[in-house]
């Protein structure tokens, strides 16, 4: 059993690095600048607009007005959000800083910035593209925009199946296993909660949840993503404001170190750079999922009429996750200094906020893990039916039993250990947006000719 196990760690790992490469964050960032450019870099000439029409206008009654094929388009975010704000915002943040150095942070902004752009073009195709199951709910996302879309059949129904399946098992993986046991652990190492009594109540909670479908998802989201979402921000602002002399000297190291040339021990002068970018770059894609084709699968399901509408919500997401959240945690942590003192991931947050506010530092990133990851179940359990029902032709018994497997999935990463599993989704989530990106770079000009009309009388 253990040389399976090594034979697959090695096919994973030799996949993975391919995945993760410097192609693919070239491809990410790439298909981001050139959809820029078709769309009129619409992250800068139309960003006032897009805050307005989204957070800046979130009480307005047609955020929250759905129909019987629908969910409310704050609702369809609110279920993407909860899928992308995971713990890749606080200990991922954590993980680029001490890999790639406070220049990472730049770099991630630069991926943040274009990938708005790449998450409101999913988003646009998505409605576009999207239909009704039989049970006249509306479905959509990457697999129904690359079969409907792409013009050569024959490839686009390929190309839809193999992100139905990579997207099926990514689910299972970063959007359940790894999620509950980042819970099960916070809650070990800060309440001393034994895993098993985490997993017994996590199941039951996330299993009375999913098994209701997408309106019980969304509206149990609806209410918690902002909860969370205000909660992390309101005590990263504190922690800032307690520590807020140290803060201009953290932006200065920022931009310093995102352009540094300094050679690691034996290595050749510009690898700072490459390694920020490479970090900077990765991290943010983690954060904000923009390229993976994810989140358009929730927005699919909105209400909305007009794509381009429910594409600004897009833009949002990515802004709020990177470049608010992420940047808050990288702050916390830069202030402090304590990214050169070996810690790394979950710890190093724990640290950071810890020496700032004693005492509740530790319980502020354990409340924020169990939120952050619990949002992620609960978003990605939709993620993954929509699949099975891509997969399966809309079979009611094929989806009710991924249900009870991804129920039972959630006791198994709360009490299990899971490195070779991480590990094998972070390469499902690559897979997926190779067909995702092919889709958007195809698509480009319909994305662009909807957002022309979209925007002729605003």
């Amino acid at each position: 059993m253990d040389s399976v196990i090594a034979v697959i760690s090695e096919v994973n790992a030799a996949v993975k690095g391919v995945v993760w490469g410097p192609v693919m964050l070239v491809l990410l960032i790439g298909t981001g600048l050139f959809l820029s450019i078709r769309t009129g870099f619409l992250q800068f000439t139309r960003l006032g607009y897009a805050m307005k029409r989204t957070i800046g206008s979130i009480f307005g009654s047609h955020h929250h007005t759905r129909d019987e094929a629908g969910v409310s388009p704050f609702q369809a975010v609110a279920t993407a959000m909860a899928g992308t704000i995971g713990t890749g915002s606080i200990s991922g943040i954590a993980t680029a800083i001490v890999a790639g150095g406070p220049g990472a942070v730049f770099w991630m902004w630069i991926s943040a910035l274009l990938g708005m752009v790449t998450k409101y073009t999913e988003i646009v195709l998505s409605l576009k593209f999207r239909e009704k199951n039989a049970a006249g709910q509306w479905v959509g996302g990457p697999m129904y925009y690359i079969r409907r879309g792409v013009r050569c059949r024959r490839i686009a129904g390929v190309l839809a199946a193999l992100f139905a399946i990579f997207a099926m098992a990514a689910c299972l993986g970063t959007g359940n296993a790894t999620q509950s046991n980042a819970i099960s652990l916070a809650l070990e190492s800060t309440l001393h909660i034994p895993p098993a009594a985490t997993g017994i109540v996590l199941t039951v909670l996330v299993g009375a949840v999913i098994l209701g479908g997408l309106r019980r998802i969304s509206s149990v989201n609806e209410k918690l993503v902002p909860l969370m979402a205000v909660f992390y921000v309101v005590c990263a602002l504190a922690a800032l404001v307690i520590n807020i002399r140290a803060v201009p000297a953290a932006f200065g190291l920022i931009f310093k170190e995102a352009f540094s040339v300094r050679a690691a021990a034996g290595g050749a002068a510009g690898y700072g750079i490459m390694r920020a970018m490479q970090m900077g770059f990765a991290r943010g894609v983690f954060s904000n999922e923009a390229g993976l084709g994810s989140a358009p699968i929730a927005h699919a399901a909105s209400s909305t009429k007009e794509p381009a509408e429910q594409g600004l919500w897009g833009m949002f997401e990515v802004f709020f996750t990177t470049i608010i959240i992420c940047t808050l945690s990288a702050l916390t942590i830069l202030t402090t200094g304590l990214y050169t003192g070996g810690l790394d991931g979950a710890a190093l947050s724990i640290a950071s906020f810890e020496a700032i506010l004693p005492g509740i530092g530790g319980i502020v990133v354990t409340l924020a893990t169990v939120f952050f990851a619990l949002s992620t179940i609960l978003g990605w359990a939709y993620y993954g039916e929509v699949a099975v029902g891509y997969l399966t032709r809309g079979s009611r018994r094929a989806m009710l039993i991924y249900r009870l497997i991804y129920v039972v999935t959630v006791f198994v990463g709360a009490v299990g250990s899971l490195d070779l599993i991480w590990s094998i989704s972070d390469t499902m989530n690559g897979l997926m947006a190779i067909p995702n990106l092919i889709g958007l770079i195809s698509l480009s000009g319909v994305a662009a000719k909807l957002t022309k009309d979209y925007f002729a009388d605003k």
